[in-house]
């Protein structure tokens, strides 16, 4: 099988194909074509790929092009994971919304919807293209914001687009490693948007353990449950998805994000270049160290502001710095390469997605896309039943499902009008002066990639 990823100059691309090595055989997987617009980066990034492969005994070839009809043409699985605007696009995202005391992260609200006008028409370009070129693959589409991304494709005719999200099966690789037992020995259930999902049950051996952990004070300070306090947790009754600190600390959030020096997006594309200075020229084996090195250094400052406590803060980021990468298929590679295999060789397998309802959340509509475990196997994807949800997370699903729809349709029509209207819909923007204001700023930030709209 050929396997595309477009956005293969993409400083994860080495983590995606080492991940891939484990799922090599099982997918007859032969070749990994490494597509990218950026000739530059691809000619960096996809030696580190080859070498990756070559340690390994070369078990599959790597390929790379600029070329996206070549990427498509025959692959067996397309994974899209692009950032149309690179880095300067996230921290002019950013600072935009900053400058307008809201928060600019790049998922959540309205630095999440700067970045859907340039990727939807992105990806949907893809998506017409594989169904001419590769009509019976499944496109696993990494690219943010992940679940507005999806209702857009969705709501364009495309279905043959699965949306993933690592953050969507967080609770279940944590419950399984707090009990240490395979990730698959934890039955969740978990419901939602993309970075606004709610885990309301984690059966083990037939038995609903989410109710202890979430009464373990250990559990709690091991993982990102932490940034809400016992008393949330507890009082929500469910395992938070991390991005939900945006909405239940929002001010919080936006006043550590305002202290800080650099935006996440500055100190990101600080990152990126010197890592990319520093590989070029070196030989493949040694830029596999240094990159390693500076993938270290990225993750180590993920939500780092979102620690209350200072001294466990810097322990945490000095933590990651030095620990050794993890081999472990994590992130967006492991949901993608275990639902291609579970689809293409009837592999059955419960795991977070983002999909159609399908009339599995109550009160949600049938063609929302929702952050939902599903069931997955040769014969497709179908999400569990969940029925009622609580009331609190019901209506934010609600409210956020509806500033989705709406952005979907003015990013598909270009209509600023309806952008605004879909930004005052947001629950972190709320007013149409603000989300007017935002709209303009980012609208002429952005004209090489979003075109003139009406």
């Amino acid at each position: 099988m050929k396997l595309a990823l477009i956005g293969g100059g993409g400083v994860r691309a080495p983590e995606f194909v080492r991940g891939a090595l484990a799922f090599a055989a099982d997918l007859k997987l032969d070749e990994i074509c490494l597509m990218d617009v950026d000739a530059g980066r691809l000619e960096v990034i996809a030696p580190l790929c080859a070498e990756v492969v070559r340690q390994a005994g070369s078990p599959f070839n790597i390929r790379q092009t600029t070329d996206l009809d070549e990427a498509l043409r025959g692959a067996g699985m397309i994974v899209t994971t692009i950032r149309v605007g690179a880095e300067g696009g996230r921290v002019l995202d950013e600072r935009i919304a900053l400058r307008h005391n809201v928060l600019g992260q790049e998922t959540t609200g309205p630095g999440g919807f700067s970045m859907a006008m340039r990727s939807i028409p992105a990806i949907i370009h893809i998506a017409d293209r594989a169904e001419k070129l590769a009509p019976d693959a499944w496109i696993f589409n990494f690219t943010n914001p992940a679940g507005l991304v999806a209702q857009a494709l969705h709501e364009a005719g495309y279905r043959r687009v699965v949306g993933i999200c690592d953050s969507a099966n967080t609770a279940q690789q944590e419950i399984a490693g707090w009990f240490r037992v395979e990730t698959q020995a934890v039955k969740t259930e978990v419901f939602g948007l993309n970075h606004l999902s709610w885990t309301r049950a984690a059966r083990l051996h037939g038995r609903d353990v989410l109710p202890e952990v979430l009464h373990n004070a250990d559990f709690i300070n091991r993982t990102h449950l932490r940034f809400f306090g016992p008393e949330v947790v507890q009082r929500q009754g469910m395992f938070l998805n991390e991005y939900l600190f945006y909405y239940y600390f929002r001010e919080v959030a936006l006043e550590r994000i305002q202290h800080e020096e650099l935006t996440r997006g500055e100190e990101i594309q600080q990152i990126n270049e010197q890592m990319f200075a520093a590989l070029r020229g070196l030989p493949p084996a040694e830029g596999l160290a240094v990159h390693h090195e500076y993938q270290s250094r990225r993750s180590a400052s993920y939500m780092a502001y979102a620690e209350s406590d200072e001294q466990l803060r810097r322990e945490r980021m000095q933590a990651m710095v030095s620990a050794p990468l993890q081999h472990e298929v994590g992130g967006y590679a492991g949901v993608a390469l275990q639902a291609g295999l579970a689809l293409t060789q009837d592999r059955p397998l419960r795991i977070g997605l983002n999909v159609a309802n399908g009339g599995a959340i109550a009160g949600m509509r049938d063609d929302d896309i929702v952050e939902i475990t599903c069931e997955v196997d040769g014969r497709g994807i179908r999400p569990i039943t969940i029925g009622d949800v609580p009331e609190d997370a019901y209506l934010l699903m609600r409210t956020v499902k509806r500033y989705e729809r709406l952005a979907a349709r003015a990013i598909l029509e270009r209509d600023r009008q309806l952008a605004v209207e879909a930004l005052v819909a947001h629950p972190l923007v709320g007013s149409y002066a603000l989300a007017r204001a935002l709209v303009n700023e980012y609208l002429e930030a952005h004209s090489r990639h979003v075109g003139t709209w009406v």
